[in-house]
């Protein structure tokens, strides 16, 4: 009978796993080098998460942001406004800040190497864009329209975070995500 999964250590390794990923990439990732760096073995990895897919989809899981937090007490153009704003500043200086680099890369992935990368980047997106979406209906958005405009404030945050990165230009993607905070609240 095999031995129950050591939580505590999983939850470990999965923190040491998403800051390996953060300053180091996914597109090469590989279990061994990743395992050496994080002071365990590969075997160990495979043990704890079953696959370098499932690894990769847990890391991601575990360091992208509760948009159900920051949206699902949405019930009025206000708050809206409130909650993209704080999703603005956790992708940028916030806890998200470090994990955007994950996500913005699986994205990418996902776009040369749709077969590896492609349902896990789609079903990263819709986590964001569902409860988004579900507090412009309780504002009362017909379903379509509540979707296309989560959809514009998701893409276009993420869009402006990551002009952000390579450029350094804080005061004009801070300018450009108030204006289509803005546009997509109002």
């Amino acid at each position: 009978m095999p031995r129950p999964v050591n939580a505590e250590k999983r939850a470990e390794l999965l923190e040491q796993v998403t800051h390996y990923l953060q300053h180091h990439g996914l597109a090469q990732m590989s279990l061994s080098p990743l395992a050496e760096a994080i002071g365990t073995t590969k075997r160990m990895l495979l043990y704890y998460f079953g696959s370098r897919e499932n690894l990769l989809a847990q890391a991601l899981a575990a360091s992208r942001p509760d948009a159900h937090r920051m949206f699902d007490d949405v019930h009025d153009t206000a708050a809206l406004h409130r909650a993209a704003h704080t999703l603005w500043e956790a992708i940028t200086t916030g806890e998200q800040a470090g994990p955007i680099r994950m996500l913005l890369q699986l994205l990418s992935l996902a776009t040369t190497e749709p077969e590896q990368y492609g349902s896990l980047a789609a079903e990263t997106v819709e986590i964001m864009i569902g409860p988004i979406a579900a507090a412009y209906v309780r504002l009362g958005h017909p379903p379509r329209q509540a979707r296309a405009r989560a959809t514009l404030l998701v893409s276009g945050l993420r869009g402006l975070c990551q002009d952000r990165l390579v450029t350094q230009d804080v005061a004009r993607t801070d300018a450009a995500a108030h204006r289509l905070i803005e546009g997509a609240v109002g």
